[in-house]
C-alpha cells in the first residue's frame, strides 16, 4: 500500500518530535526546494539517495492509435529520479 505525503508527514513529526504540522511543513519545504531547483535546470544530488534532475525530451513526430493519423508531439521537460546505491541495496 503507498504511503501518502500526510502519512509521510507524520512520520517526519514523530521521528523528530515535532507537531504533525510542522511535518508537513517541513515535507512541504522540502518538495518546494527540489522542485525550485529542478525548474532552474539543476540538479538535486541526495549522496547515497539518489540524484533528481530534468531530462529533455525532443519534439517528435506520432501516430495516434486511434485514427493512424501522423501526430506531432511537442518538446517538454520531464522530472528524473535515478536511485542512489544505498537506497538500492536497502530494498533489496
Amino acid at each position: 500500500m503507498p504511503v501518502k505525503k500526510a502519512q509521510l508527514a507524520d512520520r517526519l513529526a514523530e521521528r523528530f518530535g515535532v507537531s504533525k504540522k510542522q511535518g508537513l511543513e517541513w515535507l512541504d519545504g522540502f518538495i518546494d526546494e527540489i522542485t525550485k531547483v529542478l525548474r532552474s535546470g539543476d540538479k538535486v544530488n541526495i549522496t547515497g539517495f539518489g540524484v533528481f534532475k530534468v531530462a529533455d525530451r525532443k519534439a517528435r513526430e506520432g501516430i495516434n492509435p486511434k485514427t493512424g493519423e501522423k501526430i506531432h508531439i511537442a518538446a517538454s521537460r520531464k522530472p528524473r529520479f535515478t536511485p542512489g546505491k544505498v537506497l538500492k541495496e536497502a530494498i533489496k
